[in-house]
């Protein structure tokens, strides 16, 4: 009797078991609590124009847009975290002014690289001249920072030309690349010399997204900047984005392609290449950066405001990136989302 009743209990249990894997192997995946879930924004502060990487550290490092925290100028902002999800407040990247702009406060969209133990960022600023814009170079030994910039401007010019620098190494060319451009002129990339903080002798920037002046409200593109570069699948992807950021919020995100890291670059011939735009839960989405996780998904790293509260200022969304079968890429989610969706994945999250 004993056995026959062991036997039984066995029974059950093993029943029981298999009732349970057939029902969470059926559960949607966000109901699967070992699966990390996020919901944006998932930095919920001002840090417009944010890039982020991945440090040899296995730390990912966001740098943004100067702001003010607790009543003091932060020129460059830098968080950190270790998920993608949960960030953490680092200080201020460059805690001092270069001499060349020492009487000013605009410091604008870094983008920061990391080269063997040297990270270089790169960023515009308003020199003390005010007479327009200025590309910059700084680096640092620590992704956080203090990084000290090189002593003069990289490039200066009218206006705000010159704003939203990303440096990017052509993986078919080995060449070092530098994209920026705004100010109502072409996105433009020009070869960078060897020591990353001049351009190559000789070399001349190339135009490769031009604006497009247009009473379409569905058209983004009366001013374009904002570019980040990805390769995949044999296409370099830029993306980009316009074209009014912070009056009237009338801004999204868009793609182009091409077969060459400096052009010709195609954009995407549906919705006027827009990729992300505003919806009613989230007001100006762009200034993107791309960042891959440990499952080569890669996720587009932006800023929004909240509709209802602009005054906070633009805080940080992701969303993941789908490479389609016809050799495009898109958002997940053609606006900004808020509801709890599946997260990155990283092998590394107990950092």
């Amino acid at each position: 009797m004993l056995a026959k009743n062991k036997s039984r209990i066995l029974i059950l249990i093993v029943s029981v078991l298999l009732l349970n894997a057939a029902a969470f192997a059926q559960a949607p995946i966000g109901l699967n609590r070992k699966t990390p879930l996020y919901q944006n924004p998932v930095f919920n502060f001002d840090f417009p124009d944010p890039t982020v990487i991945r440090s040899s550290d296995g730390y990912f490092y966001a740098y943004a847009t100067q702001t003010v925290v607790n009543g003091s100028w932060v020129n460059i902002q830098v968080a950190r975290s270790a998920d993608l999800e949960n960030w953490v407040r680092l200080g201020d990247a460059l805690p001092v002014k270069p001499a060349w702009a020492n009487q000013t406060q605009n410091f604008w969209a870094p983008h920061v690289s990391q080269i063997g133990n040297t990270y270089y960022m790169y960023y515009s600023a308003d020199p003390n001249p005010r007479n327009g814009l200025c590309l910059a170079v700084a680096t640092a030994t620590n992704p956080a920072g203090p990084f000290t910039d090189k002593g003069t401007p990289l490039k200066c010019g009218s206006g705000f030309v010159n704003i939203d620098p990303m440096t990017y190494d052509d993986p078919n060319t080995g060449k070092h690349l530098l994209y920026w451009g705004s100010g109502f002129e072409p996105i433009k990339v020009q070869e960078l010399a060897a020591d990353r903080i001049n351009f190559a002798a000789n070399s001349q920037p190339t135009n490769l997204i031009f604006p497009i002046n247009s009473p379409d409200p569905n058209m983004y593109r009366d001013l374009v900047e904002g570019a980040w570069v990805t390769y995949r699948n044999g296409y370099y992807y830029m993306f980009f984005s316009g074209d009014d950021c912070c009056t009237t919020a009338h801004y999204a995100i868009m793609v182009a392609r091409s077969t060459s890291a400096t052009g010709p670059f195609e954009v995407l011939p549906e919705n006027n290449g827009v990729i992300v735009k505003s919806n009613d839960k989230w007001l100006g989405p762009g200034h993107n950066s791309v960042i891959r996780d440990d499952k080569s998904t890669d996720w587009m790293v932006y800023h929004a405001y909240h509709p209802g509260d602009r005054p906070r200022g633009r805080v940080m969304i992701i969303n993941r990136l789908i490479y389609g079968s016809d050799g495009w890429v898109r958002a997940e989610s053609n606006a900004p989302t808020k509801e709890t969706r599946v997260a990155p994945f990283i092998n590394r999250r107990s950092q």
